[in-house]
């Protein structure tokens, strides 16, 4: 799904990231085979404004939340309920899958910039009607062009590095008479630490939780090279996750799958278990996801059956065929995983976004 007002999914954090956070949004996921989601973008904040460079490989400054390592990050209270509820309904498609259908297109100063029509699944305040540049030769989510024609989510993930801008919208369609049209877009600043209300509380993003998709994915490359150093973006099925409410750095939530106080909230990181036991992962690359697991954790960050979300290889150097397969991590079960200290209160989910001006 995309960043709808009834559905979505989650993201969260702990004591850890004090003032560090992000964003707003509302989407989901799909089935068996390789899809993704996203949603909108918008803020306003005093505590994280920084010129400080973006390292080679991330999408924000070191400083933001995705970055900072959660080896000793304390185990929340509700950890035990959490998993065993979520260990008890299990992943999406009762296995830890891997989603490799998100595509990060690369623009810069040249690339020409278009104007879009707003859709239905467009939300204000929560979205950001601004231009967006189309890399010639580009895509959306799961197309081979920037025609929407497989009824999926079609993510347009666009990273600008000469205007630090990086595009994120959902339901994204470029027609065959070059009309541009699409759902919410979150057009972030990757010059920016975003603080705990993100782009703005209560509102949603090309993800459901209102975060960022790009930088929580991970890449062939990466796992070529054999380290991942940030956190990783996962989803759980509507039902699974905890309606009306989210905590920090989550901005925003749904109410579409009826999750009592004992499922997963947006706001959630969960951490692999130190002893996790990696005999059950028999490909050694997929042990790179599983040190990043152990190390950064994963946010859940909207709806949808496919666990765990990879970039697609369209544009990297590095192939997924030449390293492992949607399955290669169905060894881990959630029972493997501890929930990372909440942060703060959890905030009632009212759709009343106030964006956050910078």
């Amino acid at each position: 799904m995309g960043p709808g007002r009834t559905v979505g999914y989650p993201g969260g954090m702990s004591t850890l990231l004090l003032a560090l956070s992000l964003l707003a949004c509302t989407g989901k996921h799909a089935d068996d085979s390789n899809v993704a989601q996203a949603d909108a973008d918008t803020d306003s904040d005093t505590d994280s404004d920084t010129d400080a460079d973006v390292a080679d490989g991330h999408y924000f400054p070191d400083a933001a939340p995705w970055y900072q390592e959660v080896t000793g990050t304390p185990v929340d209270a509700s950890s035990a309920t959490v998993i065993g509820s979520l260990q008890a309904a299990g992943w999406g498609n009762g296995r830890f899958q891997i989603d490799f259908s998100l595509d990060v297109l690369q623009a810069d100063a040249s690339t020409p910039k278009q104007d879009f029509t707003p859709t239905s699944d467009f939300y204000s305040p929560d979205c950001d009607q601004v231009p967006v540049p189309l890399p010639e030769g580009g895509n959306v989510e799961g197309e081979t062009g920037y025609a929407c024609t497989n009824g999926g989510d079609c993510h347009l993930l666009v990273e600008d590095r000469d205007d630090m801008r990086l595009y994120e919208m959902w339901r994204a369609n470029v027609d065959d008479s070059g009309t541009f049209s699409g759902g919410c877009l979150a057009a972030w600043d990757m010059s920016r630490v975003y603080g705990a209300d993100g782009r703005g509380e209560q509102c949603s993003s090309a993800d459901a939780a209102g975060y960022p998709i790009a930088p929580l994915l991970f890449s062939a490359d990466e796992v070529a090279a054999g380290a991942i150093d940030h956190a990783i973006r996962f989803i759980l099925p509507n039902e699974s996750i905890r309606d009306g409410q989210f905590f920090a750095p989550a901005t925003h939530a749904t109410n579409a799958g009826g999750g009592g106080t004992e499922a997963v909230p947006y706001g959630a990181r969960l951490r692999l278990k130190a002893d996790f036991d990696t005999s059950r992962i028999t490909d050694p690359d997929a042990l790179v996801v599983v040190r990043s697991l152990q190390k950064y954790g994963m946010v859940l960050a909207d709806g949808g059956n496919i666990a765990l979300t990879a970039q697609a290889d369209t544009h990297t150097t590095a192939k997924w065929a030449d390293l492992f397969d949607s399955h290669a991590l169905v060894g881990i079960e959630p029972q493997d995983f501890d929930l990372l200290q909440l942060e703060g209160d959890a905030t009632p989910l009212t759709f009343d976004c106030v964006r956050t001006t910078y």
